[in-house]
C-alpha cells in the first residue's frame, strides 16, 4: 500500500467516525459531575468505555536496538479496545488489534533476505492505563489527559520472506497456519474530551515480542523482535447518560469545590452551633451550686449546709459539725467553738460563709451577758499603717453584725492589730488568706 494513500484512508475514516459521533450525541444531554462526590465510590460513574483505532504499523521502535531489515515500512492497523476504569487514575483496558508488518533491505542489495512481510492475525492484549497529568489540572472535570500503558499478550502471526509464504507450515505438526507467541505492549498517549459520551485518543505502543522470528529471519542472534503501532481514534463511553465519566474526574478539583460550597459550610456551622448546645446541656448537668456532690437538677435540697453529708437526691442526712480550732495560741481566754473569720484580700466586708458562725456567737452573748474583744488582722501586703486600718474595720464589720443580731455594744470591745501575730507565714499565698481574719477573745 502506498504511504500517502494510507494517511489519506486513516483521515478520512476519523473525519467519518467524528462526523456520526457528533450526530449521536446530538441527542444525548451532556452529564456533570456536580452531584458526584470525592469518596462517593465508582457507582455514581460511567467506568466502561468501547475504543476503536486505526494507524501505522512498523517494524521499529523508539527504544531502538539491532534490526534484521534495514529499511522499515508503514502499513496499516486497526483495532477495537474495551476498558474497566477502576479509579479516577487507573484502569484494566483489553485490546485487539490486525495489521501487517513489512520490511526491507534495499540500502544493501548485496543483503539476503531482500524483504518480509508479516500478516497479523490478531494480537490481543490486557493492559493497565494510568492517566499521568492533565492539562487543565483545577477544573472539576478534565478536557485533557496524558496517559501510560503496558501489559501482556499473544500475537498470532505468518511472517513471509522474500514472497515465500509459509502458511500451513507452522506448529509442532507443522500443520498451522499462524505462529502464536507472547508479547509486551508499552506505550503512551494522549486522549481528547470531544463529548461527554467521546473521546478523541493518541497513542503509540511498543510491542515486544519474546521470539527472534517475528520478521521470519533468525539475525544477529539473541536479539528479539519487536514493532511498534501508532494510533488516532474514538473512545465511547458507556453507561447511564445520567452519570459523569469516571476517566475524567479529578478528585482535587472536586473536593476543592466541595469546601467552597455554600451549603456545606451552612451545614458546618450548624454542626458547631449543635455541638455548642451539647457542650451548654452537658455544663447544665454538672452544675452543683451547693457543693454536696450531687447535680442541680437531681438535687432535692440545693441549699445543704456546708460540710453536710447527703444521700443521692442532695438531701442531708447528717448536719457539719462545729469546728474547734483555738482561736489564738497565746491568749488562754480566746473563745473556743468557733472558727476565725474570714476576709478577702484588702476587703472588710463579711462573708455569707461567715453568717452561721457569728449567728451562734451571737446567741451566746445574748444567753449569758458575757463580754468579748473581737481582734482584727491583715496580711502583710500593703503598709503597715494601711494594714492597721484595715484590721480595724475588719473589726467593726464584725461588732457590727453583732449588734445588728441583738448584742448589746456594751458587750462588744474591737481592736485592730494590722499585721501583728500571724498564724501562718506571709511568704505564701495560703498562709497570708489565712492571716486575713477576725478573732474573739473574753474579756
Amino acid at each position: 500500500m502506498n504511504y500517502s494513500t494510507l494517511k489519506k484512508g486513516v483521515a478520512a475514516s476519523l473525519v467519518a467516525l467524528l462526523g456520526v459521533t457528533s450526530l449521536a450525541n446530538a441527542q444525548d444531554a451532556p452529564a456533570t459531575s456536580s452531584s458526584a462526590k470525592v469518596f462517593g465510590g465508582r457507582a455514581q460513574y460511567r467506568t466502561w468505555s468501547l475504543g476503536i483505532n486505526g494507524g501505522v504499523l512498523t517494524p521499529v521502535v523508539l527504544t531502538g536496538g539491532s534490526d534484521d531489515f534495514s529499511n522499515w515500512e508503514a502499513n496499516l492497523g486497526y483495532g477495537l479496545s474495551l476498558r474497566k476504569q477502576l479509579a479516577h487514575s487507573f484502569g484494566l483496558e483489553g485490546n485487539i488489534f490486525r495489521g501487517k508488518v513489512s520490511g526491507t533491505n534495499k540500502d544493501n542489495p548485496s543483503m539476503t533476505p531482500k524483504g518480509f512481510q508479516t500478516d497479523i492475525q490478531y494480537a490481543l492484549d490486557l493492559r493497565g492505563v494510568v492517566n499521568v497529568a492533565t492539562i487543565d489540572f483545577i477544573r472539576r472535570e478534565n478536557s485533557v489527559n496524558f496517559f501510560v500503558t503496558a501489559g501482556y499478550g499473544v500475537v498470532a502471526f505468518n511472517p513471509i520472506v522474500d514472497g515465500k509464504d509459509n502458511k500451513g507450515t507452522f506448529g509442532k505438526d507443522g500443520d498451522k497456519d499462524f505462529i502464536k507467541q507472547a508479547y509486551i505492549p508499552v506505550g503512551a498517549g494522549i486522549k481528547f474530551k470531544v463529548s461527554d459520551r467521546v473521546s478523541f485518543n493518541l497513542a503509540y505502543t511498543m510491542n515486544y515480542v519474546d521470539g527472534d522470528n517475528f520478521d521470519g529471519t533468525y539475525a544477529k542472534s539473541p536479539s528479539k523482535d519487536k514493532f511498534s503501532y501508532g494510533s488516532a481514534g474514538l473512545e465511547f463511553s458507556l453507561g447511564s447518560k445520567a452519570k459523569p465519566n469516571l476517566d475524567w474526574v479529578n478528585p482535587v478539583a472536586m473536593m476543592y469545590d466541595e469546601l467552597k460550597d455554600p451549603s456545606l459550610r451552612q451545614e458546618v456551622e450548624a454542626l458547631k452551633n449543635r455541638v455548642a448546645n451539647v457542650e451548654k446541656s452537658v455544663e447544665d448537668l454538672k452544675k452543683d451550686s451547693d457543693g454536696d456532690g450531687v447535680a442541680d437538677m437531681f438535687d432535692k435540697e440545693p441549699n445543704s449546709a456546708p460540710g453536710a453529708v447527703v444521700d443521692g437526691s442532695g438531701r442531708t442526712i447528717k448536719f457539719p459539725e462545729a469546728k474547734t480550732t483555738v482561736v489564738e495560741a497565746n491568749n488562754n481566754n480566746a473563745v473556743t467553738g468557733f472558727e476565725n473569720i474570714q476576709f478577702d484580700f484588702n476587703s472588710s466586708v463579711l462573708k455569707t460563709e461567715s453568717y452561721p458562725t457569728l449567728d451562734k456567737l451571737s446567741s451566746i452573748l445574748r444567753e449569758n451577758g458575757s463580754k468579748v474583744t473581737v481582734n482584727g488582722y491583715a496580711s502583710s501586703e500593703g503598709t503597715a499603717a494601711y494594714n492597721l486600718k484595715l484590721s480595724k474595720d475588719r473589726a467593726n464589720s464584725v461588732k457590727t453584725y453583732l449588734v445588728n443580731s441583738g448584742v448589746k455594744g456594751s458587750q462588744v470591745a474591737t481592736k485592730g492589730y494590722g499585721e501583728a501575730n500571724p498564724i501562718a507565714s506571709n511568704d505564701t499565698e495560703e498562709g497570708r488568706i489565712q492571716n486575713r481574719r477576725v478573732q474573739t477573745v473574753r474579756n
